[in-house]
């Protein structure tokens, strides 16, 4: 069954502030550490005695990159460390360890990540005591948010609540500032007993060229969308997978780069970003929207880097049924999931999507029309709120089509979720806790079937 109604959420605010990535150009042997720690391995290191818990929270993937880079240096110093995601830590791990580092990120205004969920539901209420833990703290955030680094305080509040013991001071890190992460690397040589740890440092920003720009919503009561593609100025084929990200690097700001989901595929040669055009109420331009939008020629040479994020990559879920949910720009991240499909020839799909006016901002149309005709699209849902007297949302078709989203979950499907993260994000969760219950979110998402793009 095919439902295609063209209607409209909320539009995308402006690019967020992204996350600079302090990225170590470690050796292969850490390399290989890591590729172990995925599964929450003990390191092997020549040092004896109880691993180092290395525990990390992360909603789009920068706080697991600094865990993993953590481990990889401890390893490298011979002490022995354990990495796991925060949602895999029980009570019993932490009874167990003497020493935990706690890499934690921040959602939102002070909310954990969605990989932390199952730890505060489960863990952070459980009540027992932890006398015999050691820990420190490393809480990422961003300081245009009123609860700067909110769950990092929470979670080390809570921590000397049970008991435990700081081995320092929490380090709080407002978009990943380096003379923060220098404080982190400090004390990690110190725990480690050595002062000749490798350095931290960032990935190198490469040069790829603007090739084409197009105005997808002329005359939108929206702001201006537009979409870009680039390709490395090098000429070296790029290789990412549906639910990256890349960070792009304006003139006017290069210590702040600003982060897009990619709306493409490594096999299509070129990045493809969705991208809505800020003004400021003075009428001036958004820094890095401005620039990819208006201000850089097309031809022009764009400071870019690529980001993996795991938490919104398909992964486990690459031949289950997908239910793809998001708003405004938040398209780009599905639009990517929706061609990785099709190259794969494999899955079925159902996209629920939102903007203003079924006129203007139907962005992808004929993209989406071919999928529909060729059956990659099992449904789609696209509703605009400005054609409607009474504004309707993704959220409000879910709750409509609650009998077939519960069939769908029934049958194995995962919910992807791209957009806004007020009022979008936050109803499609409420929506789907209305329709499977706050139990049956809570297992979609500790299976991994319930993953969200949003900023």
């Amino acid at each position: 069954m095919s439902v295609f109604e063209w209607g409209s959420a909320a539009a995308r605010q402006g690019a967020a502030a992204a996350v600079v990535l302090f990225w170590l150009l470690l050796c292969f042997s850490i390399a290989r550490a890591q590729r172990r720690a995925r599964q929450g391995a003990v390191q092997p290191a020549a040092g004896a005695g109880v691993p180092v818990l290395v525990a990390y929270a992360s909603q789009t993937g920068f706080a697991e990159q600094v865990a993993r880079q953590t481990a990889g240096l401890l390893h490298t110093a011979g002490v022995p460390s354990r990495l796991l995601a925060l949602s895999g830590v029980t009570a019993d791990d932490l009874a167990a360890a003497e020493r935990a580092l706690f890499i934690v990120s921040t959602c939102g205004e002070g909310d954990p990540p969605d990989n932390a969920a199952a730890f505060v539901r489960r863990v952070m209420t459980d009540g027992r005591s932890l006398p015999n833990l050691h820990h420190g703290v490393l809480a990422l955030g961003d300081k245009a948010y009123r609860h700067f680094c909110g769950f990092g305080r929470s979670l080390d509040g809570w921590l000397a609540a049970a008991g435990a013991s700081p081995l320092f001071e929490r380090i709080e890190v407002d978009n990943a500032n380096e003379v923060a992460m220098a404080e982190w690397h400090h004390r990690l040589s110190h725990l480690a007993g050595t002062s000749d740890l490798p350095d931290w440092q960032a990935p190198a920003w490469e040069p790829w060229r603007l090739l084409a720009r197009e105005h997808l919503n002329p005359g939108s009561a929206g702001g201006p969308t537009f979409h870009l593609e680039l390709a490395p100025s090098s000429g070296v084929a790029a290789d990412w997978r549906s639910g990256d990200l890349v960070q792009v690097r304006a003139p006017a700001d290069p210590s702040r780069p600003r982060e897009y989901s990619i709306a493409s595929i490594a096999a299509d040669g070129r990045v493809h970003l969705l991208v809505r055009q800020e003004r400021h109420p003075d009428g001036s331009l958004g820094v890095a929207s401005g620039w990819l939008t208006e201000q850089a020629e097309v031809g022009a040479s764009i400071d870019l880097r690529l980001r993996p994020h795991a938490n919104f990559q398909l992964g486990d879920n690459a031949t289950r049924p997908l239910i793809l949910v998001g708003n405004g720009t938040g398209l780009a991240g599905l639009r990517g999931h929706l061609r990785a499909r099709a190259a794969a020839g494999a899955g079925r799909c159902w996209l629920v999507f939102g903007e203003r006016q079924g006129a203007f901002d139907a962005y992808y149309r004929d993209e989406i029309e071919g999928w529909l005709a060729s059956g990659l699209l099992a449904r789609a849902d696209l509703v605009f709120s400005r054609d409607t007297p009474q504004k309707t949302y993704v959220q409000d078709r879910l709750r409509e089509a609650a009998a077939d989203v519960k069939s769908w979950l029934d049958d194995g499907a995962a919910v992807y979720v791209c957009g806004s993260l007020q009022g979008m994000a936050g109803g499609v969760d409420a929506a789907l806790t209305e329709i499977v219950g706050a139990d049956g979110v809570a297992r979609l998402m500790d299976d991994g079937r319930y993953r969200r793009d949003v900023y």
